[in-house]
């Protein structure tokens, strides 16, 4: 087994230092296969674990059928994938139509945002519809969810060396063999896209850019949940006012986007734009209505007494209690029964 392979060396212009950066953790044989574990995927992996562990942390806050939200993980988390691929694959549809074999596998690369936050979407839908729950709130914790799996997944694109942008001379501008090697390898589709690319000079890491952005975001809806959380679905609104906002400016500084057509039109700027303005839009209407007619809300939910986990601790608080009360009580009687034997006591001694 060998650990840590494919190794680079990545500057940036603003730091004095040089990065040895790996994408393979490690390689190893088993029945005469060679297998190796990506950091990409051990990244991904770390990010999607985080943002499962928190979404369940305020699912059980907001009492959700925890049973219930298993199973809008389970298809979400199939719909995400089965998404991601279809939307890189329709758009990359001229390559793949000659090459049918490799449109499952996915282990090579080829997975977009957008396709996997549309079928993770689609396939929560039909499972909170078929187990009762509430969609939009969903939507709400998701967003947040999203969020810490994006702003963490995306450092697997550094450890691949991808997802990066056009020339740069500022002072976040990113160096590496790899990212040489891809502008030479792919100067004709540049060109034929109107982009400029000299591989000597520096490149946008946009990936640190989204990255940042996500984790910042995470923690502007994080307070707007504790300190402004009006209605359901007004998270879920903010994070695509959010994440389209970011997406339409670094979308247009990378080189590996999705076009629509033989057109110079990115797919997921244009996507991020009508996202950003469309969630706005939404937003300042319902804000407005809010304003005009305040309805009280609360994100927690109401259960069944015997399903009510809250109600539970309450019960077992008051049981503890009482039962404290109670020794108090027989600790005093024991101390009252004590002082009277010994005032018995001296009585006769006197």
């Amino acid at each position: 087994m060998q650990f840590l392979t494919d190794y680079t060396a990545v500057r940036f212009t603003g730091i004095d230092h040089i990065f040895n950066v790996y994408a393979t953790f490690c390689e190893f044989t088993l029945f005469g296969h060679t297998f190796s574990i990506k950091f990409y995927g051990l990244i991904i992996a770390f990010g999607f674990l985080l943002a499962v562990l928190f979404g369940g942390r305020m699912a059980y806050k907001w009492k959700l059928d925890l049973n219930k939200m298993l199973d809008i993980l389970l298809f979400g988390t199939i719909g995400g994938i089965l998404g991601a691929r279809l939307y890189y694959v329709a758009f990359e549809w001229e390559y793949y139509s000659r090459h049918l074999a490799e449109i499952p596998q996915i282990w090579n690369g080829g997975l977009a945002i957008y396709g996997g936050l549309i079928g993770g979407i689609i396939g929560a839908y039909f499972t909170c519809r078929h187990n009762g729950l509430n969609f939009l709130k969903l939507l709400d914790l998701a967003g947040m969810s999203f969020l810490i799996g994006q702003g963490i997944g995306r450092w697997g694109n550094y450890a691949n060396q991808e997802a990066f942008g056009t020339n740069t001379d500022s002072i976040f501008g990113m160096r590496s063999a790899k990212v040489t090697n891809y502008i030479y390898a792919h100067e004709s589709e540049f060109a034929a896209k109107g982009i400029t690319m000299d591989p000597s000079l520096p490149v946008h890491p946009t990936f640190l850019y989204e990255s940042v952005w996500c984790i910042i975001s995470f923690f502007i809806l994080y307070l707007i949940c504790k300190k402004a959380y009006k209605f359901s679905g007004q998270l879920i609104l903010c994070y695509g006012i959010l994440y389209g906002a970011e997406r339409a400016v670094v979308e247009g500084l990378r080189t590996d986007s999705l076009y629509i057509g033989t057109t110079t039109l990115r797919v997921s700027q244009v996507l991020s734009f009508a996202l950003a303005v469309v969630c706005l839009a939404i937003l300042i209407l319902k804000l407005v209505q809010l304003h005009k007619n305040p309805v009280p809300f609360t994100p927690v939910e109401e259960l069944p007494p015997e399903l009510d986990y809250e109600l539970d601790t309450e019960r077992e608080e008051k049981r503890e209690k009482r039962q404290n009360i109670k020794k108090a009580q027989n600790a005093k009687n024991k101390m009252i029964e004590k002082q009277q034997r010994e005032a018995r006591k001296n009585g006769k001694n006197h």
